[in-house]
């Protein structure tokens, strides 16, 4: 599955999402990491795109156009750090989980926030998170219970008022560590969802592994359903044989009309994924009759007609399946 699955699996449980979009992007050379793109889709937009099942997603950052509609925060002082961020987005939030996701996750789905909440509601953590290719732990790439994160930015923010360094919360600067070190976790490996675009050759990277052959279809479908603000899930491989059987039994430019022409069906009707599977069943059996009037027919009983007695032919008496090549009889004088 790719980025817009139905969000319907991941209701399972009931959450929030927080997205944290306003760091510095140093390595980047400050620019605009959240907006950059991959496979013409804002890296924001992406993970956006991966957490709609949300209840409510707060987006911790200054406000931006997004592929969807979502709460805004910022944290205290802007630029204050991860810690800060979460605790502003949390205070907007209800729900008892919430998913904490960074916005530069290029190859986050469906199925990645799906696995996250079913393992927090499987094994009881407070919190799970996922580990990348070298196993190190991807604090914004998790689910957690949010009781849990109230408790130890609590906690944080009174360790830092006895200290005397209360200023911005007392939570500015703090990395993740010291509040997810104080949490029990569940750790699932996913080097591939909890890759993240750092430097331009992390983006590079994502860039090239999208248009590699496995990965380029679903990619160029997810953007066009964002794009055109579609959210239907339809089979792709259906699609396919009926743009392969159009340009082979009947001419090339047949396939991408006729795919037009089954979507244009489907909206006339029920507009579903079953309206599409009908529609694309009929224009495929079509396709199908169309070749087969390409294939010479020649029935036993076939009758000679009026241009094979034109040219004299006169083996009309002889059996149908008598190759072509072969004598026919003796004509006496």
């Amino acid at each position: 599955m790719t980025a817009h699955e139905p969000p319907d699996a991941a209701n399972a449980v009931a959450h929030d999402a927080i997205v944290l979009a306003g760091g510095a992007a140093r390595r980047l050379g400050g620019a605009d990491k959240p907006g950059l793109r991959v496979g013409g889709r804002a890296l924001l937009d992406r993970v956006l795109g991966a957490c709609a099942a949300a209840g409510t997603t707060v987006v911790v950052a200054d406000p931006r156009p997004t592929a969807r509609p979502v709460r805004w925060a910022r944290e205290d002082p802007p630029g204050a750090g991860p810690v800060a961020a979460l605790d502003a987005g949390l205070r907007r939030t209800t729900a008892d989980v919430v998913v904490v996701l960074s916005a530069d996750l290029p190859f986050l789905e469906v199925s990645t926030v799906r696995r996250l909440l079913t393992a927090l509601g499987t094994t009881g953590a407070e919190g799970v998170l996922l580990t990348d290719a070298d196993g190190r732990d991807q604090p914004l790439v998790a689910a957690y219970r949010a009781s849990a994160l109230r408790r130890e930015l609590a906690a944080l923010t009174a360790a830092a008022s006895i200290s005397g360094s209360a200023a911005g919360g007392g939570l500015t600067g703090l990395p993740l560590r010291r509040l997810t070190g104080a949490l029990e976790l569940t750790r699932v490996p996913d080097p591939v969802a909890s890759f993240d675009c750092d430097t331009w050759d992390d983006l590079a990277t994502a860039r090239a592994r999208i248009r590699e052959h496995g990965h380029v279809l679903d990619e160029w479908i997810s953007a066009v359903k964002d794009e055109l603000g579609i959210d239907l899930d339809v089979d792709t491989g259906t699609l396919l044989d009926l743009a392969r059987d159009a340009a082979h039994g009947v001419a090339r430019p047949a396939a991408p009309l006729t795919t037009f022409l089954v979507g244009y069906a489907a909206a006339q009707g029920k507009g579903g994924p079953e309206a599409v599977a009908e529609a694309a069943r009929k224009a495929a059996a079509l396709a199908l009759r169309w070749a087969d009037e390409d294939t010479p027919e020649a029935p036993s009983d076939a009758k000679p007609d009026a241009k094979s007695a034109a040219k004299g032919d006169t083996t009309s008496g002889a059996k149908a399946d008598t190759p072509a090549s072969a004598p026919g009889p003796d004509v006496a004088g």
